[in-house]
């Protein structure tokens, strides 16, 4: 997500940063750079320019050249815009004062309305709320069946009629049938197209005028690029929106339609889509987003991704092994689980500041599967081996390598790994502990579970 965008504005704004003197002519040259940038991520013609006539202004009216930090200025002023380009601040779905809200999910065909309604209504589930989800798609045969696969996995309350084709009718009983239910959310899935049509847009009205929606969503792919602007400002017009859903942005998606469509519509970007999974959901929040694309880390983010996947009880009992000695494999196992719902090591560490942009993709290539295949080892062990790793004798090693379709070399690697951990903690207890300077001991710390660290070739290990 914005990986291109983001290499380009911090290796433009690292080179501006220690600038003790900034002229007129670097300013000019910084600002074509930024436009060359935002063009490149498919960023709409119309708001690059904008965008960089905005911070023109701001930079002379900040008296740049005048400044004692010159280079600091134009960094903050390179945020600033960026964060009003995304938007105001976080902006959270409404709420109806009856108590019953009503969400309608837009888009076209293959944006990803389906998953999303169920991530979604996950996102509300683990807020306390009670959702339920409809489809109203009698256009496409699999799609309310999917709905209904994806809700039962999730243990949400979904509600379809194959057999009804009246959308309409559907969408009014799937409210009855809620309320019932004494749900207090009720997401709606509607029909897509390819291309948005006339057909397609006069059966959504009836649906919005039947319903009467609280939130009306857009989702948006985001690999579509200039072409979801387009895609906006059509249902904008025909239906009026609330705000938007960028989908896919975990794959090649330039991230330019996120930074377009705020600007042009004035409507928000409510949450945005990073994987497939049902939990591959956040909550858009303009001013992290622009620290990511800096460079600057998202520490918040890193933090509720932690707080949400990291089981404190069984973290804290595996501290208390390490600190008394008695740290063992189960332990090691635990905490590769819990670093894998939080996402790959890419997301982890985009996370950090300071450190987005200094670890390559070949430095990262592999980690993720390194994580697995030392999972798979552990799993392949006995209970007694796991909580007693002396009894890994060769014969032991040969078996668990077997069992687990890897190497002895990669058991040995592994449990090299694991005893230079529990000798630190053990150091660390003894409050003899030190940090390890730079990346090279990122991986071996207790906190990332031994996972491996970045070796003297720039490798992943």
């Amino acid at each position: 997500m914005f990986e291109s965008l983001s290499t380009k504005l911090q290796n433009i704004t690292k080179s501006m940063r220690g600038k003790a003197r900034v002229t007129e002519q670097d300013i000019k040259d910084m600002m074509r750079e930024i436009r060359m940038a935002l063009l490149e991520a498919d960023v709409n013609y119309s708001v690059v320019k904008s965008f960089v006539a905005d911070m023109t202004e701001k930079c002379k009216n900040a008296d740049i050249e005048g400044s004692f930090t010159p280079g600091q200025q134009i960094v903050k002023i390179v945020h600033e815009s960026l964060v009003e380009l995304l938007g105001s601040g976080e902006e959270k779905i409404a709420v109806s004062p009856t108590g019953f809200t009503v969400v309608i999910l837009y888009g076209l065909q293959g944006a990803g309305k389906t998953t999303t309604a169920v991530k979604l209504a996950n996102i509300l589930k683990k807020d306390g709320k009670k959702p339920m989800v409809a489809s109203v798609d009698v256009h496409r045969p699999a799609a309310a069946d999917q709905l209904k696969v994806l809700a039962d996995a999730n243990n949400i309350p979904s509600y379809i009629d194959v057999e009804e084709k009246d959308a309409v009718k559907i969408a009014r009983d799937a409210m009855d049938k809620a309320k019932y239910m004494l749900c207090n959310y009720l997401i709606v899935d509607t029909a897509g197209r390819t291309v948005v049509d006339d057909e397609m847009m006069d059966e959504l009205k009836a649906l919005n005028d039947a319903v009467d929606p609280d939130e009306k969503l857009l989702v948006v792919d985001a690999m579509i690029g200039q072409e979801a602007v387009n895609v906006a400002q059509s249902f904008e017009e025909a239906i009026g929106m609330d705000g938007f859903i960028m989908t896919k942005l975990d794959g090649d998606a330039r991230g330019g339609s996120a930074l377009s469509i705020r600007k042009i519509t004035g409507k928000p970007i409510k949450y945005i889509c990073v994987g497939e999974k049902t939990d591959a959901i956040e909550q858009f929040y303009p001013n992290r987003m622009a620290d990511r694309i800096l460079g600057m880390g998202d520490v918040m983010s890193l933090i509720e991704k932690a707080s949400a996947n990291i089981d404190e009880e069984a973290a804290s009992k595996s501290l208390e092994r390490m600190m008394s000695n008695q740290y063992n494999l189960d332990d090691l196992l635990n905490q590769f689980e819990q670093m894998k719902n939080m996402g790959s090591m890419k997301d982890i560490l985009g996370m950090l500041p300071g450190v987005s942009g200094k670890v390559s993709d070949d430095q990262l290539e592999g980690s993720d599967a390194v994580i697995d295949k030392n999972m798979a080892i552990i799993r392949s062990m006995t209970k007694k081996e796991r909580r007693n790793p002396n009894l890994l004798n060769a014969s032991r090693r040969k078996r668990i390598a077997a069992g687990s379709g890897t190497t002895v070399q990669d058991v040995n690697q592994l449990m090299k790994q694991f005893d230079q951990t529990a000798k630190m903690m053990k150091q660390f207890g003894k409050g003899g502990f030190k940090m390890p300077k730079g990346l090279g001991g990122l991986g071996r710390m207790g906190g990332l579970g031994g996972l491996g660290g970045f070796g003297r070739k720039g490798r992943f290990f």
